[in-house]
């Protein structure tokens, strides 16, 4: 599994956009070089039409402009197609509105090139990168496939990162840092 200071892995994968022009039927390719020098938040998840899966699809698009806000771009992936995806959007009430993009990664690239992917289940771990501006990964957590993560958490990791000070545990933005 690629880690801290690996570079993240080149990719180029059909996308439903998120928002309303998601809703359309019209998919986007998403590659590597897309919002280029902003950070990015690229998330796993095991598979489309599940229970856990759009908990925490819904909260990562919930604090979409929190990212946003913070230059970081969040892309959501799985093994389903691009068309499942659309499926999912257009019949699950709470991802009709969903902000961020849902890649289909059908061929398990993205996912075998980062070794996200269950050897037993065949479809990625719950797996999160936060991916700086010059495509290095500055952070790296994984679950079990059942069990949900914490957005929130997400956030305030990249806040820490992105302050470029030392960060005490549980610090959040707008507490004091470490002075060594």
């Amino acid at each position: 599994m690629l880690t801290v200071g690996d570079t993240f892995p080149s990719f180029d994968l059909t996308s439903v956009p998120g928002g309303p022009e998601g809703l359309k039927g019209d998919f986007v390719q998403i590659t590597d070089k897309t919002d280029a020098g902003k950070w990015k938040l690229v998330f796993f998840w095991p598979k489309d039409f599940t229970f856990v899966c759009p908990t925490e699809i819904v909260a990562f698009g919930k604090l979409a402009g929190e990212f946003k806000d913070r230059d970081t771009v969040v892309y959501g992936v799985s093994i389903d197609s691009e068309f499942v995806h659309l499926n999912w959007r257009l019949h699950h009430d709470d991802l009709k509105g969903l902000q961020i993009p849902m890649l289909a990664d059908i061929k398990r690239e993205l996912s075998e090139s980062c070794g996200v992917l269950s050897p037993s289940a065949g479809v990625a771990f719950r797996a999160t990168f936060l991916v700086d501006p010059e495509g290095i990964i500055r952070h790296v957590s994984v679950n079990d496939l059942s069990v949900g993560r914490n957005p929130q958490e997400i956030l305030r990791i990249l806040d820490a990162l992105q302050s470029d000070e030392l960060c005490p545990c549980n610090w959040k933005q707008g507490e004091a840092f470490l002075k060594p």
